[in-house]
């Protein structure tokens, strides 16, 4: 029996049922499999995106471009826009203005969330969502890219390829010890860390993580900081991320949300620096 849902990648077996042409056959394609077309160095692009919630903006004219590859952190204040831009790229929030795209093809705006998670965006909300009751083995057999339908659930087995590829999961996370183990007895850390495995299972190119180290030790939150790393040679990463001694160790760019706007973008040091940062956010 499941405790709690699994991490969103939005229940990505479900069937896709785009339709049309134009962008939406191009992405028609994208979605079943084809690979991301990223040819151009940028796997997101949003361009003025605007979102209103009674009349209130949580974001205006919002732009923002993460690069193949790249390890970006988003910071700001509560209240700034960093959920609801996650919002609108998995398709949890539709804007009213500006478009959204995934690679070079995929309007995310005519997407659903379970298209856009199927198309490759995997994300990790601040609490762990793992299953306590299953095994740490069994929450990663759970999570892999296989057709979850009744018929085909009775039937599954695992072949040997599943298999390397949950043991290679298991070291990536390094949880290898504690395969066999209920997920419900593993630290925050550890489910923490187990949910990062659920979503490598769907092979994610861009990956949205939600203040990650939040509640974890030291030693974990160095962890941390290597694995993300790491998976940055394969992944794109979007970190929303409060701890600043965690950003400084992993971002390659640091962007600033204030007022549902972009303050400011650069290194650490160059935003850390800003004027305008650090009266609406650091502090003097």
């Amino acid at each position: 029996m499941k405790t709690a849902p699994v991490p969103e990648l939005i229940d990505p077996m479900e069937p896709s049922d785009i339709q049309g042409s134009g962008r939406d056959a191009i992405g028609l394609g994208r979605v079943k499999g084809e690979g991301l077309d990223a040819r151009h160095g940028t796997i997101l692009s949003l361009e003025d995106i605007n979102v209103s919630f009674d009349g209130f903006k949580a974001l205006t004219n919002l732009s923002l471009y993460i690069g193949v590859g790249e390890l970006r952190c988003i910071i700001g204040p509560n209240g700034a826009g960093k959920t609801t831009m996650m919002d609108v790229i998995t398709g949890k929030t539709r804007p009213d203005s500006g478009t959204a795209f995934f690679g070079d093809t995929l309007d995310l705006t005519r997407m659903s969330e379970v298209e856009i998670a199927q198309s490759g965006i995997g994300r990790k909300f601040q609490k762990p969502t793992v299953f306590e009751a299953l095994s740490v083995f069994e929450n990663l057999e759970l999570a892999q890219k296989t057709d979850k339908s009744v018929r085909a659930s009775l039937k599954a087995k695992l072949n040997g390829q599943q298999k390397d590829r949950i043991d290679e999961v298991l070291s990536t996370i390094r949880l290898e010890t504690s395969r066999h183990r209920p997920a419900g007895l593993l630290s925050h850390g550890q489910k923490q860390f187990l949910e990062i495995g659920m979503l490598l299972m769907q092979d994610p190119q861009l990956l949205l993580l939600d203040e990650p180290v939040a509640g974890m030790t030291d030693a974990e939150t160095e962890f941390t900081a290597e694995l993300f790393k790491s998976l940055a040679r394969k992944h794109s990463l979007m970190v929303v991320e409060h701890d600043m001694g965690f950003v400084d160790t992993i971002a390659d760019h640091v962007t600033v949300l204030h007022q549902g706007q972009v303050l400011a973008e650069g290194s650490l040091q160059a935003v850390q620096n800003d004027e305008r940062v650090i009266e609406v956010y650091l502090g003097r």
